[in-house]
């Protein structure tokens, strides 16, 4: 699997579940930007992509101490402006898809009615 993000990235929340006893300071389709991502080492969850977000300071772990824990990067999805591009992406094999963000819809043209 491919990475699909980069710092100052926007971002969707998709998985904002908690197990047990934990608190989480994201809401599911909530969206926030990417301030750092790399691998992070956690004593429960194994090595897994972590991504730290701007506004958001995790603080000090009180169970394993680790400071600003991030979270899984499997809970977001990136934003993308382009809904033409994300079609486009079908067309070239293994290039990771992105849902599009909810855009206003345009007017179509109207054509004016020709007098007789």
């Amino acid at each position: 699997m491919s990475n699909q993000f980069y710092v100052g990235q926007q971002v969707q929340c998709i998985d904002a579940k908690v197990g047990h006893e934990q608190y989480i300071e994201i809401s599911e389709g909530g969206v926030y930007q990417i301030r750092w991502i790399g691998m992070f080492n956690h004593y429960v969850h194994g090595d897994y992509l972590g991504v730290r977000l701007v506004g958001i300071d995790r603080g000090e772990c009180k169970h394993f101490g680790y400071s600003d824990t991030p979270y899984m990067a499997t809970r977001f999805r990136p934003l993308v402006n382009d809904r033409l591009g994300s079609l486009r992406a079908l067309l070239v094999p293994g290039q990771p898809l992105a849902p599009s963000v909810e855009e206003p819809r345009r007017q179509a043209d109207v054509k004016e009615k020709e007098d007789v």
